[in-house]
């Protein structure tokens, strides 16, 4: 650990003992979410644990009635899996890149970010993993396609990979059961690089767009609102004729994207903004409308003003209320539909990736939790499929939850774990 880590862990360390002080007891979690007034914290919060992975024959504990294995190890940073027809398994591995910091707390981040292992040298690549017996593990691993700009999204649409990259989508032709590809590629769509800079993607239905999520550049438009133009939003590309448009706006970082089958509504996971207190404001899953503006950076959790912004009445009386609270700074990243009977003792509903906290003095997330849906919408409070990423002191982690997916067999789901260096399994016990 170097100088400032160790400086960063001493003063975060105060910082995180003298706000635990009346801080909330109960999660802002559900559609009507009791959310504490905010706390400005000036010096923020800074609590982040060091990433020590997984022991030999360590797993992470399962919910009653289902059992977890590795389905991949070995990788470097795995991010978001994508599921191909012919059951091949696709994962991004990329990593956040630190840009020169520019002010003291932006090298205490840094250093806090090393630790966990979080920022740093980026793999930017997508492998391909087989398990050509059905085991449950691959066995096969290519290298699928390298040489990208920090890639994570994925989606294949009519002999078509695409890619999101930080910086854009990108096409490459595609033939099933093809174990790399080569080329450039061919750039769709440009995007502003960098800050939040995940792209994830998700296929249309009538495979006739695909959608793209474009996080922030800052917390709450700290540069300036020029240089947030195009981001916090999800953006629609029309396949057929190239066009692109933002399709949502004011989500401060979408990055999951998921179809609901009942009304076919477009639904996201959103990170919301830091600094405001340990559950103020909570992450958020929500279905999207077209043209909708969900508040980010003006206001939260509908018309919740956030005045270390300036004042815009016009965009906050536009702001659409999120459906379902998360827990504040949840990381809630990862997000798929499952199906009724895909494990056993679960209904029909969204499974979602928490990546964990950092802005909060005591750390929340680090899970794989599940939320019920009835005719269209959540119904009830989450439940834990997976846990035990945290050591009980909350120093250590031994992985982070991120994407998600249903595994070939549509009887079991996959899960990149990004400390842990492993796509995890889970299916019926």
């Amino acid at each position: 650990m170097d100088f400032m880590a160790r400086v960063t862990a001493v003063v975060g360390g105060v910082m995180v003992a003298l706000r635990r002080f009346g801080a909330p007891q109960t999660q802002a979690v559900g559609a009507t979410p009791a959310i504490p007034q905010p706390r400005k914290q000036g010096i923020m919060t800074l609590k982040m644990p060091t990433a020590q992975g997984w022991a030999p024959g360590q797993l992470p504990q399962a919910a009653p009635g289902l059992k977890v294995n590795a389905f991949a190890s070995g990788l470097d940073h795995p991010r978001w899996i994508e599921v191909l027809p012919n059951g091949d398994v696709l994962v991004a591995e990329a990593k956040e890149q630190p840009s020169p910091p520019r002010t003291l707390m932006d090298r205490a981040a840094q250093a806090t970010m090393r630790r966990a292992r979080a920022i740093g040298d980026s793999a930017d690549r997508i492998s391909l993993w087989r398990d050509a017996d059905g085991d449950g593990v691959a066995e096969i691993r290519e290298v699928f396609l390298d040489g990208q700009n920090q890639p994570f999204g994925m989606a294949l649409v009519d002999g078509t990979f695409h890619v999101g990259n930080t910086d854009g989508i990108v096409a490459f032709p595609y033939q099933e059961g093809q174990t790399r590809l080569t080329g450039p590629g061919r750039k769709l769509v440009d995007f502003k690089p960098g800050g939040h800079w995940t792209r994830s993607l998700i296929v249309s239905p009538d495979r006739s767009k695909i959608y793209a999520g474009v996080g922030s550049l800052s917390n709450i438009g700290d540069r300036g609102m020029e240089a947030e133009e195009g981001r916090a939003a999800i953006w629609e590309l029309d396949l057929a004729s190239g066009t692109a448009r933002i399709f949502a706006s004011g989500l401060r970082n979408a990055v999951g994207m998921a179809w609901e089958p009942v009304t076919g509504a477009l639904w996201t996971v959103v990170n919301e903004r830091d600094g405001l207190g340990d559950e103020t404001p909570p992450d958020y899953l929500t279905s999207v409308r077209d043209g909708g503006f969900y508040g980010w950076p003006w206001c939260y959790w509908g018309q919740t003003v956030d005045d270390r912004v300036a004042p815009n009445p016009q965009m906050v009386a536009r702001a659409i209320t999120p459906d379902y609270a998360l827990g504040g700074h949840t990381a809630s990243l990862g997000l798929c539909w499952m199906p009724a009977g895909t494990l056993p003792g679960f209904p029909d509903g969204m499974v979602i990736g928490q990546h964990g906290s950092w802005n909060r003095s005591t750390l929340s997330g680090y899970r794989l939790i599940f939320v019920p849906f009835a005719e269209g919408r959540p119904a009830g409070p989450p439940r834990d499929i997976l846990w035990g990423f945290l050591s009980e002191d909350e120093k250590f982690s031994y992985g982070r939850p991120v994407g998600v997916a249903i595994g070939p067999d549509r009887a079991s789901l996959l899960m990149a774990d990004d400390v842990g260096d492993i796509i995890w399994r889970i299916t019926g016990a």
